[in-house]
């Protein structure tokens, strides 16, 4: 399952990569591997899937038995964007644990799937310290350089579980450094493990802007939302918020793209509210759908409560689609200095009022008030394929 090493051979080591179940999950890491995988002699990369499943301890002791007896044997390689391998790997896991717990489980995963012996690489990049960090430790020759790419939006839970926290510093301790995606990231690593400041660097997700939108926006109307129907997306302030704007302007739509614990509840508030007409719930799509949907909406409307980065907002901009977003975290720093140009960024509030009165001024200063070409520059500068790709290949192999 391994490909013959070279000086410019990447091992990717990821719990997120999208599947067919699961299209949107994990979006960001193959969009990584679509920007690197081309400057290396080849690329390898290892989905640890967790599958997870209500069973008592002698059912998961089993079933982890028989999993780990039955790997070896599998062959579920795959190709993938810029030219990769693929790897499935499922991770079978009981519903709960502690995060080291989780971790362990990964790693008894990579060492059947290794059968113990090193991973063939110059380079393993992980993606999250824990549990895909931890999982390679033992499987590293000493000359491999090891990178960790975080952006678990669950950080500060891992690292104030104790085990966990040690197991995270031993992971630090191997690696040449850590890239994280935003200041709200590094300032709660570093608050728990100061003493690896010097590893941690900022390093931004991938965004693709090669894939304008055939005819620009003419007008606010076409309301899209993408991401998880679950609290911390403040999806329910964000249908709230367009009852209200609908309420004043009748041509407004709005698309929800996602699945959740929120979905049965969101689309009988929708009903409640009367605009279960115009309000569309599309599920999970793939990341192409989700950017042809960029490209034919009007607005996208991003009510997070906390975020690392926000990528989903970097690629409405690059679909040239202006931005309604809560200050939530990664936001206000992937739009610095072009806020007004992209569009309007709003408090994080536990009602709608931010969102309809940052529509409103939006709606009033369109489309004068903005400037998305340069908004388009600035980021593709910042966060384009090319500039991440040369980011990681100099740290990677000089």
């Amino acid at each position: 399952m391994t490909v013959p090493p070279g000086d410019r051979h990447v091992t990717v080591v990821t719990p997120w990569y999208p599947t067919q179940m699961f299209p949107f999950r994990g979006a960001f890491v193959q969009t990584m591997v679509e920007a690197t995988a081309p400057g290396c002699d080849s690329m390898t990369i290892m989905h640890c899937d967790r599958w997870s499943a209500r069973v008592s301890d002698a059912e998961d002791a089993a079933i982890n038995r028989a999993h780990l007896a039955l790997l070896p044997r599998m062959k579920r390689a795959s190709s993938t964007v810029g030219g990769a391998t693929l790897n499935f790997l499922p991770v079978p896991m009981p519903v709960g644990g502690d995060f080291a717990f989780v971790a362990k489980r990964h790693a008894d995963t990579l060492h059947a799937t290794f059968a113990g012996a090193p991973i063939d690489a110059a380079v393993v990049h992980v993606h999250e310290a824990l549990p895909s960090g931890w999982a390679v430790l033992e499987h590293l020759r000493p000359e491999t350089k090891l990178f960790v790419t975080e952006h678990a939006s669950f950080l500060e839970q891992l690292l104030d579980e104790p085990e966990a926290r040690e197991m995270y510093d031993k992971v630090l301790d191997r690696c040449e450094g850590l890239f994280v995606v935003g200041d709200g990231t590094r300032d709660v690593l570093l608050k728990a493990l100061p003493r690896h400041a010097e590893k941690v660097s900022l390093v931004a997700n991938p965004i693709s802007f090669t894939q304008p939108r055939p005819e620009p926006v003419t007008a606010l109307r076409r309301w899209l939302f993408l991401g998880g129907l679950i609290p911390r997306k403040g999806v329910n302030w964000l249908l709230e918020a367009f009852a209200k704007c609908h309420a004043e302007d009748p041509a407004l739509t709005l698309t929800i793209v996602g699945d959740g614990e929120l979905g049965g509840e969101l689309r009988e508030r929708a009903e409640a509210l009367g605009v279960q007409d115009v309000v569309t719930f599309a599920g999970s799509v793939g990341p192409e759908v989700a950017l042809q949907l960029m490209r034919e909406h009007d607005l996208l409307v991003h009510a997070s409560r906390w975020e690392s980065f926000g990528v989903t907002v970097v690629e409405a901009v690059a679909a040239g689609m202006p931005v309604l977003v809560t200050r939530c975290g990664g936001p206000e720093e992937t739009l610095a200095g072009i806020e007004e140009a992209a569009g309007e960024l709003v408090a994080v509030q536990e009602d709608d009022a931010s969102l309809v009165e940052g529509y409103r001024r939006l709606r009033d200063r369109f489309p004068q008030g903005l400037d998305l070409g340069k908004a388009q520059r600035v980021l593709d500068e910042r966060y384009g394929y090319p500039a991440v790709a040369k980011m990681h290949h100099r740290v990677w192999f000089e």
